[in-house]
């Protein structure tokens, strides 16, 4: 068994890869050519799932081309990190707990960044 099929993928880490792949393709693409941006060795199915599973979260837009399909990232990086640190929160019960957690280990930058947004995002007043 190849090693990076022997080493566990945290939740989340394989739909990173994917959609590092086709944000960095910059066109529209298909299941094999996200694998091949891969480096291959990921199965077909795989990657097709994850592409498929991309677009019903609106992560992604897929367009027929014959028998496939071609897709092509509708969002940034920083709005799928953003997606996967909601979806994660949702998952634990301890908000509070968590999001302590979390400020507790910015640097003194981030945390006047975190306070600036949050100062001008009007849904904090």
């Amino acid at each position: 068994m190849p090693a990076s099929r022997s080493q566990s993928r945290g939740r989340g880490d394989l739909e990173q890869q994917v959609f590092a792949a086709l944000a960095a393709g910059g066109r529209a693409m298909t299941t094999t050519d996200v694998r091949d941006a891969l480096g291959g060795e990921l199965a077909y199915t795989t990657v097709m799932t994850v592409l498929a599973r991309m677009a019903t979260k609106g992560l992604a837009t897929r367009k027929r081309v014959g028998r496939s399909y071609a897709y092509t990232a509708v969002v940034d990086a920083a709005e799928v990190t953003a997606h996967q640190i909601h979806r994660l929160l949702d998952e634990r019960g301890d908000r509070a707990a968590v999001l302590t957690r979390f400020a507790r280990g910015l640097s003194r930058e981030e945390s006047q960044l975190l306070v600036d947004l949050l100062a001008t995002d009007e849904r904090a007043s």
